[in-house]
């Protein structure tokens, strides 16, 4: 049996079939949908669902309620099937900074129970480093133990709690490097080929252009040596 290999994947007009089965599976096992970036809300019409998440990738066109952010798909590599989808929000408003968090995640209610959230979270944190975010908000409901221990599993440190409509809701903090670098080993096996190749190709380029600006730094600060003038008139 092939190994499972995951990656985030931009949605796309080809996914169309397949995201509204993932919106309708849940309502069929009547299951909450999480990370979905509204998806549940517009699945009846994808096109607009798409142009939406473009407007709300950019903070110019990010309608003023909302906080910018990408949404993607988890994809399994070797059945090409959407797994989850996750929704990361690089600019908190208040509300958000209280309720929401960075990130928002779910797995489909058929695929739950194997630890896909977990490997759905990891790579969700590397967009994260990508984005240049150094620590991301995550909540959950204590009534929704499975949620806590993915976050916990990560590296996730309880701030607080705080009553949420009735309901306690716990504000975890994660390290993206460090938890990058302390659950390498266990999550790079699950990545796409391609997947750990363009995330090492723009890490490579990340760690170049600091070299570079360091150095062009270090000229600017170097105190210019003074001009000798040389003088023929006695």
């Amino acid at each position: 049996m092939k190994q499972e290999q995951f990656y985030l994947e931009k949605p796309s007009l080809k996914r169309k079939s397949q995201a509204i089965e993932y919106i309708e599976e849940h309502l069929k096992y009547k299951s909450n949908i999480n990370g979905s970036g509204s998806l549940d809300d517009n699945y009846k019409d994808y096109e607009s669902w798409l142009e939406k998440l473009e407007l709300g990738s950019n903070p110019k066109t990010c309608p003023e309620n909302k906080c910018p952010g990408f949404t993607y798909f988890l994809i399994e590599k070797n059945s090409d099937e959407i797994i989850g989808m996750i929704n990361i929000r690089y600019n908190l408003n208040e509300e958000m900074l209280l309720h929401g968090g960075h990130i928002g995640y779910g797995i489909r209610p058929t695929k739950r129970r194997h630890g896909y959230n977990k490997i759905n979270l990891y790579l969700g944190l590397l967009k994260c480093q990508e984005l240049n975010l150094d620590k991301v908000l995550l909540t959950a409901d204590d009534n929704n133990p499975a949620s806590v221990r993915t976050i916990l599993s990560l590296g996730g440190i309880l701030e607080n709690k705080i009553e949420d409509e009735n309901e306690i809701l716990g504000r975890y903090w994660i390290d993206v490097s460090l938890s990058i670098k302390k659950n390498k080993e266990i999550y790079e096996k699950y990545l796409a080929k391609n997947c750990r190749i363009f995330f090492y190709i723009k890490f490579f380029l990340f760690l170049l252009c600091n070299i570079l600006l360091m150095k062009v730094v270090r000229l600017l600060l170097v105190t210019p040596k003074p001009i000798q003038c040389f003088c023929f008139f006695p």
